[in-house]
């Protein structure tokens, strides 16, 4: 039976949304109604787009019953989770052909790696390029050529901003195609082990260059369960990966089966195929919550809290922090995975992995079973086990047992019986705060304030000894309209090797904190930010915070009228620079992070939908 907390806060999501879900349906209904696209398409718009293709896929794209699959990429040799996709394209084009189709490479998206921008300037565009990654897939498929697209992308803007782009094409059906994750190196733990001996001076920067590149060792997404990986839980959640193919290394044998069936399928449930499927009849207000609580369950990235609100409105949907907060405490957390845990998510699937997650949930009534997938109309085949054999995909049930308990358990059995993600509110705002990698002696906090205008100011005032006492580090003007949210994740080596030393210390701020991030308590994502009027940019040395997960509580114990007469935040906004000249419109209109961080269109998406 379905869990009533699942059912009401569906409930809720379908009334809130009623009116911009309407307008979203119709327009994607709209364009499905008007037939092949390249029927509409005069020769001459035709040739152009069919110009440098062989004979062969000249006479198939010149039949309007048959179908053009657009490949929208991400590929770039700079992120390793990315470097697989180099061959891709070809496997798709031959398994296009031989499903009597044509696949086109219909454009390339920029991607990041966060891990590189990590405390550097360029972090400051991260969050924006998932506003440029959406126009680029919109700008990829307005050629009217096409009858499908597969998604080459896995970290963590580009899955969100392809979505969003895909789903003003949502009339089309849609495959994400993963690459998978690296095989596993040194250990996530050990890692974080030799950082923080480093952020002590204790580690020479030889032996933490030579523990990092041990940890990230090769082709495949960092093993560690941050945002990317999350991003890949919730494309198989929310049924828009084939079931049990998104955590196969790059180099396994199944790999490229599962590029190559994903090109087949796409075709079976084009227009023109046995099981039309467009995308926006699999993202609705079911799937979006399925994508929430496999978030949760899982002990997923923060970041999500804003990903998955945008690219709910995307597809017309309003979620917010209070659907979050509900599910967070009915839903169980089955997963530890690095941060919440020491394994990496190679164990995670070896353990049993994303179906493993899916038949607990769905056994507990937590996530709705009558969604369309892009592998049919039920989200039953998503909690059986992929297994290659004679060049297919069998799938099979999973033991009763976790191959692993200490890294997945049963609904029954749970790590904790809550998520172990936590909606905080007070005169501070609201924010969000990560206790499932947290003891529970952490999940309360009070404590004076050090007020940073940056990361560096408490980088400088670590090394100069001034931070050995409890106290609660705030961070304003790190929000979207500040300076594009930042991640702070260079903070955690820091404020983890003061809390090992015994001290209460714990992170506020209008900013983000890194999907990998967990060990010290993080408001995090805190509005209204400084920036805007928020009153975290009124804090001050000294004045008492309170951060209370339990009872759902973030607030400065000072006297209202005192904090009336303080001066608002009014720090420096880095305009220039690495480019920020560029996202200076962004900047000005972005929404809040509980509105998704939007610069594309208003919070309330009127002009978008």
């Amino acid at each position: 039976m379905m869990h009533s907390v699942l059912r009401e806060t569906t409930e809720r999501i379908v009334a809130r949304s009623q009116a911009t879900r309407e307008r979203y349906v119709a327009q994607m209904r709209e364009a499905g109604r008007q037939g092949p696209v390249r029927d509409r398409l005069s020769c001459s718009n035709l040739a152009h787009g069919i110009a440098a293709q062989a004979d062969a896929e000249k006479k198939i794209l010149a039949v309007t019953r048959s179908s053009n699959l657009a490949i929208v990429s991400a590929y770039n040799e700079m992120l390793s989770a990315h470097q697989p996709y180099e061959r891709f394209p070809a496997l798709i084009k031959q398994a296009a052909m031989e499903a009597g189709a044509v696949a086109q490479f219909a454009g390339g998206v920029p991607a990041m790696c966060d891990g590189v921008t990590q405390g550097r300037a360029g972090m400051e565009l991260s969050l924006f390029s998932r506003e440029v990654i959406a126009t680029a897939t919109a700008i990829a498929l307005s050629h009217d050529l096409f009858d499908g697209v597969l998604c080459l992308g896995i970290c963590d803007k580009i899955v969100p901003g392809m979505l969003i782009g895909a789903l003003r094409f949502g009339h089309l059906p849609c495959i994400f195609v993963p690459a998978g994750p690296m095989r596993t190196g040194y250990s996530n733990a050990e890692k974080a082990r030799v950082r923080q001996l480093y952020a002590e001076g204790k580690a020479s920067r030889e032996e933490l260059l030579e523990a990092e590149c041990a940890a990230y060792h090769g082709p495949g997404t960092c093993t560690f369960y941050g945002t990317a990986n999350t991003n890949q839980v919730l494309m198989e959640v929310m049924g828009l990966h084939l079931p049990g193919g998104t955590f196969l290394n790059p180099d396994d044998p199944g790999r490229d089966l599962y590029t190559r069936l994903a090109t087949q399928r796409l075709v079976e449930i084009g227009a023109h195929g046995e099981a039309p499927t467009p995308l926006f009849e699999v993202i609705d207000e079911r799937a979006v919550v399925n994508g929430i609580v496999a978030l949760l369950a899982s002990g997923g990235s923060t970041n999500h809290t804003i990903h998955l609100v945008a690219m709910a409105l995307a597809a017309g949907i309003v979620i917010n922090w209070d659907d979050f907060a509900a599910l967070s405490a009915v839903v169980p957390l089955l997963a530890r995975v690095y941060p919440n845990g020491s394994a990496d998510v190679n164990a995670f699937r070896r353990a049993g992995g994303i179906a493993w997650l899916v038949r607990e949930l769905l056994g507990a009534g937590l996530l709705h079973e009558d969604v369309r997938t892009v592998a049919g109309d039920s989200l039953r085949r998503y909690q059986e086990e992929g297994c290659v054999r004679d060049a297919t995909v069998v799938y099979q049930p999973l033991p009763e047992q976790s191959r692993d308990p200490d890294v997945l358990r049963p609904a029954t059995q749970p790590f904790r019986p809550d998520s172990g993600l936590a909606l905080l509110q007070g005169n501070l705002g609201r924010a969000i705060l990560k206790t499932s990698a947290l003891p529970p002696d952490r999940e309360r906090i009070s404590a004076p304030a050090r007020v940073f205008d940056s990361q560096q100011a408490l980088a400088d005032a670590f090394h100069a000894d001034e931070l050995a006492c409890d106290f609660v580090a705030v961070l304003p003007g790190q929000g979207p309209a500040a300076n594009g949210m930042p991640e702070l994740h260079q903070l955690t080596p820091l404020l983890g090797s003061l809390q090992d030393a015994g001290h209460r210390v714990a992170i506020v701020t209008d900013g983000r904190m890194s999907g990998a991030s967990g060990k010290v308590p993080a408001a995090i994502h805190v509005w209204p930010e400084a920036a805007q009027g928020g009153l975290l940019g009124r804090v001050r040395d000294g004045d008492p915070i309170l951060i209370d997960a339990a009872a759902g509580v973030l607030s400065v114990q000072v006297d209202d009228a005192e904090l009336a007469r303080r001066s608002p935040w009014a720090g420096s906004k880095r305009t220039t620079g690495v480019g920020r000249e560029l996202f200076a419109g962004m900047r000005a209109r972005v929404s809040s992070a509980e509105s998704g961080a939007l610069a594309l269109f208003s919070g309330d998406g009127d002009s978008l939908l």
